[in-house]
């Protein structure tokens, strides 16, 4: 029996206004009456993805930055797995060298170089993962997305790094040509040692350790819980879910998920635009799944 899901977010969880529709919020409130966990498991930060869920008045348990932080439901971090400085220091290296943008998010916020820059990747983001929008729109909902979420603008990053205070918990990194460009940086990135190089879409590769993998994190926090694996389900739809997917003992790829990521799970629901993860949740319910 099901006692634990972890879902992600975009392309998952939230629709084509990036919300959280009324039929899934139904779905979740539905699974934690019948004594079922609910959680996130998200490459979003902690700001970007409780936004989402306050919203929506959903109060859970996150994984957020691809499982480099957990937070537990009143919000209090309940560990960490950044990157080393001297590894970060590289990778920001090899991405200046290849002309690619990137954001640091860290301990202590999320920091890019450049504003006009941020909104052009979040836009070709959000346009990847809901394709009926244009490209107009897709600017219009990255600038909104601005006004919401706290990004800290410095001249250079490297600088911030010399704070021993700081660490650094993703890199997440955006080009337009997507992996003809990205696909051999990411390669050259993967070849320093314990880092996880994995992609939310087709414009960007994200660098964590290679211990904050959400599916480490949901194995961890099921742990803690007492839960066997067996008894968690996971959903997703992008190579970033892969770990969790695999983890978990039942598994839902979305509709719109990557035809190689629809591989790796058991079930396939609805998209995101059909709240595909309501219904995996109902339907894990009512099968007994």
């Amino acid at each position: 029996m099901i006692k634990l899901i972890a879902s992600d977010m975009d392309g998952t969880l939230l629709d084509a206004h990036m919300s959280i529709s009324e039929e899934n919020a139904e779905a979740i409130r539905f699974a934690n009456e019948a004594g079922i966990e609910f959680m996130v498991a998200t490459g979003r930060n902690f700001q970007e993805a409780r936004a989402a869920l306050d919203e929506a008045g959903i109060d859970c348990a996150m994984i957020t930055l691809n499982g480099a932080q957990v937070f537990d439901k009143d919000g209090h971090s309940l560990f960490t797995v950044p990157i080393p400085t001297l590894q970060a220091t590289t990778v920001l290296d090899i991405l200046d060298a290849n002309g690619i943008y990137y954001e640091v998010s860290t301990n202590q916020g999320l920091y890019s170089e450049n504003q006009a820059k941020r909104i052009e990747s979040f836009a070709s983001m959000v346009a990847s993962h809901l394709p009926h929008l244009t490209y107009k729109m897709a600017i219009a909902m990255a600038s909104a997305n601005l006004e919401l979420l706290h990004i800290n603008y410095v001249d250079s990053i490297r600088d911030l790094l010399a704070d021993e205070k700081l660490e650094v918990l993703k890199i997440i990194c955006f080009h337009t040509e997507g992996p003809q460009v990205l696909g051999p940086v990411g390669k050259e990135i993967s070849q320093l040692g314990d880092l996880a190089v994995t992609s939310s879409g087709q414009n960007n590769i994200e660098v964590n350790h290679k211990n904050a993998q959400k599916g480490i994190a949901v194995a961890h926090v099921a742990h803690e819980r007492g839960i066997p694996l067996e008894d968690v389900m996971t959903i997703g739809d992008n190579f970033n879910d892969v770990s969790m997917l695999q983890t978990a003992g039942v598994s839902f790829a979305m509709g719109n998920a990557e035809i190689e990521v629809k591989e790796y799970a058991k079930y396939i629901t609805d998209t995101n635009l059909e709240a595909g993860v309501g219904k995996a949740i109902l339907r894990a319910i009512s099968e007994n799944l």
